[in-house]
């Protein structure tokens, strides 16, 4: 496996911690563990949406939480103490998926449909953090101090 050494990168740049270590964690796997599988969709410019197979899970199984750039999806199944399966083939072991979020990006709704845990996320970019367009104003009464006329005629 090929690493990368950011260190040059660190004596230049400020406030990009964050990246960095994200990208030398992209190459490891979650706890070496695939399950549940997942979807991640761009449904537009600043809109996606996660699937997660949650088949048997219900919703008071499942959590959702959501902190500063990470979104934690966890779930936990009540089994029931008096059964004896004779082939037991469904995963519902408990489990935790790990999302990294980019800046400003939100939840904007949860739901479960068809054994599917659907996330859908927005980014929201506050308005003081927009590019916004500055104007320039020229005051066109006043001569620059010391600028003198180059060509043209005096009028009389």
């Amino acid at each position: 496996m090929r690493t990368v050494d950011f260190s040059p990168f660190y004596r230049s740049s400020i406030g990009f911690d964050r990246i960095f270590n994200l990208l030398e964690n992209a190459g490891q796997p979650q706890n070496g563990d695939s399950w549940p599988p997942y979807d991640i969709a761009k449904l537009g410019e600043d809109a996606y949406r996660i699937a997660v197979a949650v088949a048997g899970f219900g919703q008071d199984e499942l959590t959702i939480t959501q902190e500063r750039n990470l979104l934690i999806v966890s779930g936990t199944k009540q089994q029931a103490e008096d059964l004896q399966y004779l082939h037991h083939g469904l995963a519902l072991r408990p489990f935790t998926r790990r999302f990294e979020l980019a800046d400003h990006v939100i939840v904007t709704a949860a739901k479960l449909e068809n054994g599917l845990l659907v996330i859908d996320l927005k980014r929201e970019v506050p308005e003081e953090m927009k590019p916004r367009r500055i104007a320039i104003s020229a005051d066109a009464g006043k001569k620059a101090p010391g600028s003198k006329r180059i060509e043209g005629d005096v009028a009389a």
